[in-house]
């Protein structure tokens, strides 16, 4: 897991040119929607309402790593390593997902994503998007980058 400013996207190696340009050109005005960046890398942008911790589930992806970057409002993310975890929704082969059961899992680490601050998630890592921050719901704007591994 990363998780730095957007203004040092450039210097992680891991991360395709066309993707840092790509984030660095989004603000709070981008439309929702999908985005093709190139013939394997796409993103989406979503705006929703974040959600108490007990509604949010830890995912992980088995073909693709994430970007997850808010352009408007506040969210929490947790993550942990998705080994021993217990699967809840198997692998879904279609959406590269799979849910586990989050009680009593306690994430190695937690982050308040805002905009200018990014999070780049490998497959072996599990994470708890979309919580609302201090215990307090608000619309958030987010991107999330799919880059296939």
């Amino acid at each position: 897991m990363i998780y730095d400013n957007l203004a040092n996207i450039s210097i992680y190696s891991e991360i395709p040119e066309e993707v840092s340009r790509f984030l660095l050109s989004l603000t709070s005005q981008t439309p929702e929607g999908h985005y093709e960046i190139s013939e394997n890398i796409y993103a989406n942008v979503d705006v929703y309402e974040t959600k108490p911790i007990n509604k949010c589930k830890f995912e992980a992806h088995k073909r693709y790593i994430d970007i997850q970057m808010l352009l408007d409002g506040k969210e929490q993310l947790d993550c942990t390593s998705a080994d021993g975890l217990k699967i809840s929704e198997a692998y879904d082969e279609n959406k590269d997902v799979m849910f586990f059961e989050a009680q009593k899992v306690l994430p190695d680490a937690s982050y308040t994503l805002i905009p200018e601050r990014f999070v780049l998630i490998y497959p072996h890592e599990a994470h708890r998007p979309q919580m609302a921050s201090n215990s307090i719901s608000e619309t958030v704007k987010k991107v999330v980058v799919k880059i296939p591994v």
